[in-house]
């Protein structure tokens, strides 16, 4: 392709509202341009870009046995009612009634339909195993879209899902997509890290994460500094503190008049302790119970731990009004005694029970508790009440003895168990051997396509542009032709751009009549793996220069050699990314 045949609208300027390198050379590049806030529409070099990894997805899943299906992007409200993940999803899923007064969603994924098509399809074990796959739009109505395309609205995805008909095939199911994510990820030149992870909304028995290391990712890695354990922070285990005794004995609960001082920061300085030795009650609810959840006043709430904690239950946080007809008080003064005799179920985590005093709200408006004393002032144990892991590790924390350590990541993929959660509720069974029913067993396997691409950018990038992975930059090989005023220049640049293809090189062609260094700015922007630079002086000694964007040597090479050369030094690069 020939650059002024094309559309690459580089820019200087880096854009007001991008916040991470992604987000800030994916438009100055020109690979995409903002059409409202998290949705984008994508130029030449950035479509090119994504059909290669659609292209090596496809590829790894179909080697894998996975089928290629398409499924609507409009789905009924109805199916979504049926397994209770509209209340799961929230506000986050886009929906939307049809002139007939009909509600459907914007699909964010396709358990919900994937099941349905195979309640309608699979009825007998023989047509067990089946995985079938898809790449498509997805869309979530995120509160707040960021980073470019790392959390944008509409986005690419690769969803697949496994039925089978026994836990050991369902394993094996699962570890084929494991190993093709593998393969996928090394293809497209990321570094990668693969840690144990929640389910979420999901559901199921088992997930895995893949995760790429990188300061900008919203997503925290937990691991041991021999990786020996890594998690994310939703699933991310740790030890229980070993219980505290005090020095002296402790007096009876005093009551402390703390007027308008509601939150952690305002009641430690107004009673001169500390966070840590603090007690949040924090109310929830469930479909079936009123929780008291109690964390120290330096940890926070882990929303999937205390899914796990209510057997799979959805869990969010009470209203204003619930909150005070439980404890008897406004927000920020509720405190755990009293709470179980009203049928509140205690989920306590352990480091508040490994207390040996602490100070909490008084179930009373403007009032806290000073002196109280886990276990004496209110219940470790018997009915409705649960000491369990229910907290985000932190800085401190050890795991089987050995401490955890933090990193930032960016999530490009994930793997489910899935179980029997949407089989059973949408009725996707089949018969056994002996002419018995059972639910599918399912797993499902999300790939971020936008992702990984801006993943890439991420891992690899200077102050002068994007240094693409062979395997998913837009083109392989850039020709930046100076001088093109010269006869000489421009028919040996037009005849090397001919040679390159007929090798089967992808080529760029800088073609425009522009200042060398204007050239060579845009070259380092759009980060092409490969440039081959055609200039009057050295053509005038026989030679063309080659230059590998990631390294700044340059090396003269002479004319008739170059096309050999550059067809070797492209199988190189490929070569490095299969070993």
């Amino acid at each position: 392709m020939k650059w002024s045949l094309t559309l690459i609208p580089t820019v200087k300027e880096v854009p007001a509202d991008a916040e991470v390198p992604s987000h800030r050379l994916m438009i100055r590049a020109g690979l995409m341009r903002k059409l409202a806030s998290g949705t984008y529409t994508y130029l030449p070099l950035g479509w090119r870009c994504l059909r290669k990894i659609i292209r090596i997805v496809r590829e790894e899943m179909d080697a894998a046995g996975a089928l290629d299906i398409l499924m609507p992007s409009v789905q009924p409200l109805e199916l979504w009612q049926q397994t209770g993940r509209d209340v799961d999803y929230g506000e986050t899923l886009g929906r939307f009634r049809d002139r007939h007064g009909r509600w459907n969603v914007l699909s964010p994924t396709a358990e919900e339909v994937v099941t349905h098509l195979a309640a309608g399809e699979i009825s007998s074990y023989k047509q067990l195993p089946v995985n079938l796959y898809q790449i498509s739009f997805k869309f979530r109505d995120e509160f707040r879209p960021r980073f470019g395309v790392l959390r944008s609205r509409e986005f690419i995805m690769k969803d697949a899902y496994s039925f089978d008909a026994t836990p050991e095939s369902l394993d094996r199911s699962y570890r084929l997509m494991y190993d093709a994510y593998c393969r996928i990820f090394r293809r497209c030149g990321l570094d990668y890290v693969i840690v144990e992870a929640e389910s979420g909304e999901m559901g199921g028995s088992g997930s895995h994460q893949f995760t790429v290391p990188c300061d900008t990712g919203e997503d925290i890695i937990v691991h041991t500094e021999d990786n020996t354990y890594a998690a994310n922070l939703e699933k991310a285990a740790v030890d229980p503190l070993p219980k505290q005794t005090a020095a002296d004995p402790i007096p009876p609960m005093q009551e402390v008049h703390t007027p308008a001082v509601g939150s952690i920061e305002a009641v430690c300085e107004f009673l001169h302790t500390q966070p840590h030795e603090m007690i949040k009650t924090l109310i929830y609810v469930t479909s079936e119970n009123t929780l008291a959840v109690l964390v120290r006043g330096d940890h926070d709430v882990n929303p999937e731990k205390l899914t796990q904690a209510t057997g799979g239950q959805h869990v969010e946080l009470a209203d204003e009004e619930t909150i005070k007809k439980v404890s008897g008080a406004a927000v920020g003064f509720a405190g755990p005694m009293s709470l179980v005799e009203k049928g509140v179920h205690l989920i306590i985590d352990h480091a508040v029970a490994a207390l040996p005093v602490g100070v909490t709200g008084a179930n009373q408006t403007d009032y806290h508790i000073k002196n109280v004393v886990p276990g004496r002032d209110f219940p470790l144990d018997g009915d409705n009440v649960l000491v369990t892991d229910v907290r985000n590790a932190v800085e401190g924390d050890t795991y089987n003895g050995k401490p955890l350590h933090f990193k930032h990541g960016i999530e490009v993929g994930q793997v489910f168990k899935l179980g029997v959660k949407y089989s059973t509720k949408l009725h996707a069974t089949f018969l056994d051997e002996q002419g018995r029913e059972h639910p599918c067993l399912m797993g499902c396997y999300g790939i971020g396509i936008n992702r990984i691409m801006a993943s890439a950018i991420e891992l690899a990038n200077d102050p002068d542009g994007i240094i693409w992975p062979i395997s998913i930059a837009p083109y392989e090989v850039l020709i930046t032709a100076v001088n093109l005023d010269d006869p000489q220049v421009a028919q040996t640049a037009e005849n090397l751009y001919q040679q390159l293809k007929n090798r089967g090189l992808e080529v760029l062609f800088d073609d425009r009549p522009l200042r060398a260094g204007v050239k060579f700015k845009d070259a380092d922007l759009i980060g092409i793996p490969l440039r081959l630079t055609v200039g009057k002086k050295a053509l005038a000694e026989g030679n063309v220069e080659l230059k590998l964007r990631r390294e700044s040597d340059r090396r003269a090479v002479p004319v008739d050699q170059a096309p050999d050369r550059v067809r070797e030094l492209v199988d190189q690069l490929y070569a490095e990314l299969n070993p």
